[in-house]
């Protein structure tokens, strides 16, 4: 039990850590970058299931709100102003939705798939209202909602659904690794 506790804590905090790599492969792209943070974190759900995938993602977070710069741009609690700051968020929900959905079911692509787009779709549920908020009460630019939804949401879609691929593609030979291991 405790190696198994051991095992998973380490593991959470490499994904934490690569997903903080994560930020900085990035391609701006309007007001945010495409970035690999949710491949780290589709992996960290499905690979370690929600409840400690999730905790990866929240030591990520929690991380880069305690000052380290391991946001795309850079770290502190004033990153919570930023309009990106609800993509971060919706990193924990999308790890943990992710790691139900796909529990025990990393050999099957197709569940995977499936998992991976409801996560993605817990993400863009936190992060496309909170770029909303920030944009308009915060900044005052008035963009319309439309607005937030293409720039905040729409452009990414199809480097999302590589990065869902990928994660269909390697998640069966890591998860088989891992029980290896």
């Amino acid at each position: 039990m405790r190696e198994t506790r051991t095992r998973n804590l380490v593991l959470a905090g490499l994904m934490a850590a690569l997903t903080a790599l994560g930020a900085f492969i990035r391609i701006p792209l309007g007001i945010t970058s495409i970035t690999l943070q949710f491949f780290f974190t589709a992996m960290a759900g499905v690979l370690l299931g929600p409840k400690w995938g999730a905790l990866s993602q929240g030591a990520y977070v929690a991380l880069g709100l305690a000052g380290l710069p391991v946001f795309t741009l850079g770290g502190g609690l004033s990153y919570v102003f930023q309009p990106s700051f609800g993509f971060l968020l919706g990193l924990l929900p999308a790890a943990a939705v992710t790691g139900a959905l796909s529990r025990g079911r990393a050999s099957r692509p197709g569940w995977v798939a499936l998992a991976c787009l409801a996560g993605l779709g817990a993400l863009y549920l936190i992060a496309v209202p909170y770029m909303y908020l920030i944009l308009n009460l915060y900044l005052g630019r008035g963009m319309p909602v439309w607005e937030v939804i293409r720039t905040g949401m729409l452009l990414y879609l199809p480097g999302d659904g590589v990065k869902i691929g990928v994660t269909c593609l390697v998640s069966r030979p890591l998860a088989r690794a891992l029980k290896r291991g």
